[in-house]
């Protein structure tokens, strides 16, 4: 049976809400033209794979401050959930397989890995 840990509501809900942040700045990042700044196409097949990308017309000023927003809130969110005072009572592989479960909190026991 898994180990189960009695996380407090707010850890809970700062995961949580950076699971949702990265999601989001995934789909938008999924979205926009593969450069920030207007670039011509080109297409290399001198490494071990073929690269090719299309000309990118950049990103414009509402798209690099939306991306610039969402980093920001994903760093403090991951700086609140790493060192949250809950941590201080775990040492080295307890504290990783405690966050690890944390990660993985919001699905149900079914779930988790």
């Amino acid at each position: 049976m898994a180990e189960t840990y009695d996380f407090p509501g707010d850890l809970l809900a700062g995961q949580e809400e950076l699971h949702q942040v990265r999601a989001e700045l995934s789909a938008l990042l999924r979205r926009l033209p593969w450069s920030v700044e207007p670039l011509d196409g080109f297409s290399d097949d001198n490494g071990w794979r073929k690269i090719e990308r299309p000309a990118s017309p950049g990103w414009d000023d509402d798209e690099q401050a939306e991306v610039e927003k969402l980093r920001q809130r994903e760093h403090e969110l991951a700086v609140f959930v790493s060192t949250h005072r809950y941590w201080a009572g775990f040492t080295g592989g307890d504290r990783v397989h405690a966050r690890s479960r944390l990660k993985h909190a919001h699905k149900g026991p079914e779930e988790s890995p």
